[in-house]
């Protein structure tokens, strides 16, 4: 059965000499040592994610938005 792409969202952060990529549609994470490498690995446990799971839990893109708090460091 042919699927057609689907776009994930990935929110990336560094822990020491990682960066850890979490999927905000599907409960899985990677990690690589530069932003793409951690990208890249994500993309590929997504895959394997969905290709293994009889019913993926996909949820919708959540809506990010950036914001400031003052006298935050």
């Amino acid at each position: 059965m042919y699927m057609a792409p689907r776009t994930f969202t990935a929110a990336v952060h560094r822990e020491e000499d990682w960066y850890v990529a979490q999927c905000l549609e599907v409960d899985v994470a990677s990690q690589g040592r530069t932003v793409d490498e951690a990208v890249s690995n994500l993309a590929e446990a997504v895959e394997l994610y969905l290709e293994e799971t009889d019913d993926p839990q996909l949820t919708d893109t959540p809506l990010v938005k950036a914001f400031q708090v003052p006298g935050a460091a």
